[in-house]
């Protein structure tokens, strides 16, 4: 799953799925816990849609969401990529941005 790949990648502890207390409302799906966040963002799994509370920036970073929302969309393109027998290469950019090759013929 792409979402277990992104944590190891940035080095979070694994995501758990369940229901999860954030400050004004309860939610349920997969909650992921980032650094000096006061509350974990939690993923809907049916629908993508994601929820946190952050309390525009005094209880997290946004910055941080940032990345892990990049990693995540890397990692989901690598294993579509390999599930449709793509080669795929990942090399990051110096302004920060992360730049994927994709071959489609071996």
């Amino acid at each position: 799953m792409a979402v277990r790949k992104v944590c190891n990648r940035l080095g979070l502890d694994e995501p758990v799925e369940g229901e999860v207390k954030l400050f004004s409302q309860t939610v349920c799906g997969l909650a992921i816990q980032l650094p000096k966040w006061r509350y974990p963002i939690v993923f809907d799994l049916k629908t993508g849609e994601s929820k946190f509370d952050n309390y525009q920036g005094y209880w997290g970073n946004q910055k941080e969401l940032d990345q892990f929302l990049q990693a995540y969309a890397v990692e989901k393109t690598k294993l579509e990529a390999r599930r449709k027998g793509y080669f795929i290469t990942e090399r990051p950019l110096r302004d920060g941005n992360i730049q994927l090759s994709i071959q489609l013929g071996a």
